[in-house]
């Protein structure tokens, strides 16, 4: 007799026929079975990507793409230490991508270029048959989101955006109790990024995380685009890594979704300090009006009645977290303190516990399987496990676990969060991308054992 979970798993893995895929008419592969990838963007993050593509006997690297010579030199030195052959190399600016798309051998794309590009470009792939694995975020506004996927329905190709947080160890152990009723239903969840990146945002152009006070075209990598958004833009700009597992866990697009959102930000202070400090009060930077928030507020509302709550918070002087809190009505867990309370099972009532234990015990099956492979991959190996998502699916011809309809919706918080601030902490609706689709949709995040 089939478990429950079978149940799901089957009818998860079937439902991807129905999703959105490539016809055999239109998409191209190699003849010797390996995914042929091109990479448009390869920066820092586009290199992560690249070194990890360069390692999978299963990948063959056709072409790379950037506006930078630096970039593409340091980017030939990966390959030639991989001792793959050299791709083709398109540096021919700003449109240059576009040559690559033209290639009719490459199978997919890895866009990781700065973010105002990215609806164009993954568009632009799309419409050239290819399958998409893009950096988030993929829309800055909700007109950019509706394009992306209406070209996806239309084309019939996939999109991934490369969420990689979703596959980070504790995050899936959680992931796996959550769906094995241990916190019982879902009641509140928590998230966001809370980091500091004062250094990435102001680089001197000699280290790629080194101090300074320049931004634009004196910064380096990131620098030189990232910080220009914290000039003109205030709302919740980087979303997806405390929304996209969480969205995972209560199903959002698969039987519940987003209703509402508002949004509050503090005044700004972060990065003038930052400039003083590296450059002096006289540094032309220090005269910078910075619109972002330090930190901004966002709640969520859902449709089975979950509340979410998340945080943007860069600009100051802390330490790293996530700020994951999964709250049911059975317990709850907080990645900040590292600790877990379930009711009747932890050890003291009303006392926190170290959550290893229990993280142990509910460690994720992909990560059990895969745990060696991860080893040594960026940020924890969870890296690993978004790119071998994608490349797997590009393989299969399946739809992604975390698919374009995740994407926009993800993405799109950060123009709805705008909107609410600028009309001092309005509700906010939040578009239904799926188009009633949500309802009848499942959750096969994570249930096959590859991917």
């Amino acid at each position: 007799m089939k478990t429950r979970r079978d149940f799901i798993k089957t009818s998860a893995l079937a439902g991807a026929a129905f999703s959105i895929l490539p016809s055999g008419s239109v998409w191209s592969r190699s003849d010797n079975n390996k995914v042929r990838l091109g990479f448009i963007g390869v920066g820092a993050r586009g290199q992560n990507h690249l070194e990890m593509a360069l390692n999978r006997e299963d990948v063959e690297v056709v072409a790379l793409c950037d506006i930078q010579q630096r970039m593409i030199d340091m980017s030939l030195g990966i390959v030639a230490n991989s001792g793959k052959p050299k791709p083709q190399i398109i540096l021919d600016g700003p449109q240059g991508y576009k040559k690559l798309l033209d290639n009719k051998s490459i199978d997919a794309v890895i866009i990781a270029t700065p973010w105002e590009w990215h609806a164009r470009m993954c568009m632009d792939a799309m419409n050239a048959k290819k399958y998409v694995g893009c950096e988030v975020i993929v829309g800055m506004t909700v007109d950019e989101c509706w394009e992306i996927v209406r070209t996806s329905e239309k084309t019939g190709m996939p999109l991934m955006m490369l969420e990689n947080v979703c596959y980070r160890r504790d995050v899936m152990a959680v992931m796996n109790m959550v769906r094995q009723n241990i916190f019982g239903e879902m009641i509140h969840l928590q998230g966001g990024y809370q980091h500091d990146l004062r250094e990435v945002k102001f680089n001197d152009g000699k280290h790629i995380y080194g101090h300074g006070a320049e931004f634009g075209e004196k910064g380096f990598s990131e620098a030189q685009w990232r910080t220009q958004h914290s000039v003109t833009r205030n709302g919740d700009l980087y979303p997806t890594h405390g929304i996209g597992p969480i969205a995972m866990m209560t199903n959002i697009n698969r039987g519940n979704r987003f209703m509402r959102l508002t949004s509050y930000s503090t005044k700004a202070r972060g990065l003038h300090e930052y400039i003083v400090k590296e450059g002096g009060e006289n540094h032309p930077n220090a005269k910078i009006n910075f619109k972002l928030g330090d930190v901004v507020t966002t709640m969520i509302q859902t449709a089975n009645d979950e509340t979410i709550l998340l945080q943007h918070d860069t600009d100051l002087p802390r330490p790293y977290s996530l700020g994951f809190r999964v709250q049911g009505t059975k317990g709850i867990w907080m990645d900040v303190n590292r600790s877990i309370y379930i009711e009747g099972q932890s050890a003291k009532p009303h006392q926190w516990e170290d959550a290893k234990a229990w993280l142990d015990k509910y460690d994720h099956p992909l990560w059990k399987k895969y745990g060696s492979d991860a080893a040594g991959a960026g940020h924890g190996g969870m890296d690993w496990f978004v790119l071998n998502a994608f490349i797997e699916s590009v393989k299969r011809k399946t739809a992604p676990p975390q698919d374009v309809y995740d994407a926009v919706t993800w993405s799109v918080i950060t123009p709805l969060s705008e909107k609410s601030i600028s009309q001092n902490g309005t509700s906010v609706e939040f578009p239904d991308f799926t188009n009633g689709k949500w309802k009848t949709r499942i959750n096969q995040f994570a249930l096959d054992d590859s991917y």
